[in-house]
């Protein structure tokens, strides 16, 4: 989004991406109830902010920042996935003034655990125990109670769910999809990778440094992977069952993309044509038709 200010600039697109919101622009927001003075204050800060984005003639404002649902330091801390996600996004919704559309990628539970420790390890975080694996694979929350706690926050929100594993190679299709824009700005062939989890060698040496056995990574190269099979089977199944949801309709709460391009996008089944039975096109019965 930084690379092509200009091109989005042009299509009537503007951009707060964490270099604004984290310097003061959402000071006190996801915290503050909305009519504490704190809260009102935040809230009418991003209402300044986004009527000066509407007069540099941005007819969109995208906002991307994933702290907006929560940090992974409470994440790890309560060993939950995003357990104040509802309360912090009404908030934000609220001061939004009921955005047109939010969009929330998800990712394979054992993948983002495993990559949500190895980015909190080299910042001071110890590395996780036992007990603290066991807590995070047998956690009954996941991707489901996130969205539908993000649905009931948002009312006449449209909220988009697409997967990590096919969009975070296609960051200017997640664009289009979020925006709506026609012609979204290429993504350059060798673009960053923000964020990117540190492998294990990377995790090895900041264990080292300040003291602590690198040999409870448990490997010795690759991208580190905490939990046993067993706990990474059950979280992995824990993601399926959420696909399966989403794929089905979600309960109509959110609409789930799965295909990056246009053309091959995978349409959801509304929830009732899952249940099992007659429909009103059906018959309770299972005969063969007689000839007359």
């Amino acid at each position: 989004m930084r690379q092509s200010g200009a091109a989005l600039s042009g299509q009537g697109i503007g951009f707060w991406g964490p270099q604004r919101t984290r310097k003061g622009q959402f000071h006190d927001l996801p915290e503050q109830p909305s009519n504490s003075v704190r809260g009102r204050r935040a809230a009418g800060r991003v209402a300044l902010s986004c009527a000066a984005a509407a007069r540099r003639g941005a007819a969109v404002l995208l906002v991307s920042d994933e702290n907006m649902l929560g940090t992974p330091r409470r994440n790890l801390r309560e060993r939950s996935l995003y357990p104040q996600a509802g309360e912090r996004v009404a908030r934000f919704h609220h001061a939004f003034g009921q955005p047109r559309r939010a969009l929330l990628q998800i990712r394979s539970l054992d993948s983002y655990w495993a990559s949500l420790l190895a980015y909190l390890l080299p910042r001071g975080v110890p590395c996780p125990d036992a007990d603290t694996l066991a807590a995070l694979a047998a956690a009954s929350r996941s991707w489901r109670q996130v969205v539908s706690d993000l649905s009931c926050a948002m009312p006449g929100t449209e909220l988009l769910v697409t997967p990590f594993e096919r969009f975070a190679a296609h960051p200017d299709r997640l664009l289009q999809r979020a925006t709506g824009m026609l012609f979204p700005p290429a993504a350059p062939a060798d673009g960053p990778w923000c964020n990117r989890a540190p492998d294990v060698p990377t995790l090895a040496e900041v264990m080292a440094a300040r003291g602590e056995d690198p040999a409870r990574l448990g490997a010795r190269s690759g991208r580190w992977m905490p939990f046993s099979p067993l706990q990474a089977l059950h979280l992995r199944a824990a993601y399926a069952d959420d696909l399966y949801w989403l794929r089905a309709g979600a309960d109509g709460l959110a609409r789930y993309i799965e295909e990056p391009e246009p053309d091959k996008t995978r349409t959801t089944w509304p929830p009732d044509l899952l249940e099992r039975g007659p429909t009103a096109d059906d018959t309770d019965t299972r005969r063969v038709a007689q000839d007359r």
